[in-house]
């Protein structure tokens, strides 16, 4: 039986990885060794970045909750606690768009909140 080698298989193994690294500095994209290393710690940004990026959104929310509940007299703790008194279940990410994009309909629900506390 002759001697099987991993010529081919090794070389479409290093050349997917170094396909995901194309475009890094220098031998992040050339050399194999570099190139996994590379992946291997963008994979892993890639990973703990999509949950840093839930946190990151809660807390553009509550910045703007917060911001639109001042103009309106009420600090942010307020306004949510009268929120769930009053029975109200927006999450804060719909609070914060109509914080943003309908100032009215906010209006209407910090009166809401401040009536509940």
């Amino acid at each position: 039986m002759p001697r099987s080698k991993t010529g081919v298989v090794r070389r479409r193994r290093h050349n997917k990885i170094k396909k995901m690294v194309k475009g890094q500095w220098l031998s992040r994209g050339t050399l194999f060794r570099r190139s996994n290393e590379a992946m291997l710690k963008s994979l892993w940004y890639a990973y703990r970045d999509r949950r840093a990026r839930k946190r990151q959104f809660r807390r553009l929310w509550i910045v703007r909750i917060n911001a639109a509940a001042r103009l309106n007299g009420l600090s942010y703790s307020r306004f949510i606690y009268g929120l769930k008194q009053a029975g109200v279940e927006l999450d804060r990410k719909m609070l914060a768009d109509l914080a943003v994009r309908d100032a009215d309909t906010f209006r209407k629900l910090a009166a809401l909140s401040q009536q509940h506390q």
